[in-house]
């Protein structure tokens, strides 16, 4: 019989979780904690801050010349509760595990949310829809970090307790 310590320090010392429905779930759920979590900070914190919401919905139409502002929303909700939580289990914390295993795993999820903000405000806002890059860090540039942290720390947080 396999002790409870002894699976925990398997999965967590393991590059990369198992391809299984409990890895996809965690993922899914993982994506809709930082989602949800998003949302509240983007449309209902963020205003208070800058003067209006977040508006990735906004960006993804700009970048994929959308007319449809329901399907900008749709792509960008599929990738912050699919694709981002996988790109966290399948490359971010494996990354971490490797270069710097010393990290605890709120500065991965931390980090993460970096690597998200660089990736939309520097590849997609700037070098794919041509906007400034990091939109010339107006303050809008910044709500979006935070946003971004709190979506890289809910994910990292959902994963470790689910203990993929």
């Amino acid at each position: 019989m396999i002790s409870s310590h002894a699976t925990h320090t398997s999965s967590s010392s393991s590059l990369f979780p198992p391809l299984t429905a409990a890895t996809l779930l965690t993922a899914v759920l993982a994506g809709i904690a930082a989602d949800l979590t998003w949302e509240i900070w983007a449309r209902g914190i963020t205003p208070f801050w800058v003067g209006g919401p977040l508006e990735p919905a906004a960006l993804v139409q700009s970048v994929f010349g959308l007319k449809n502002h329901f399907l900008a929303e749709l792509i960008h909700g599929v990738v912050g509760v699919l694709f981002y939580p996988l790109g966290y289990l399948f490359i971010a914390r494996p990354i971490a595990r490797v270069v710097t295993p010393f990290l605890p795993w709120w500065i991965v999820g931390l980090g993460f949310g970096v690597g998200l903000w660089i990736f939309a405000l520097y590849i997609m806002a700037h070098l794919f829809a041509g906007l400034p890059p990091f939109l010339g860090f107006i303050t809008l540039a910044w709500a979006s970090l935070v946003g971004h942290l709190l979506f890289g720390l809910v994910t990292a947080a959902v994963v470790r307790w689910r203990e993929v």
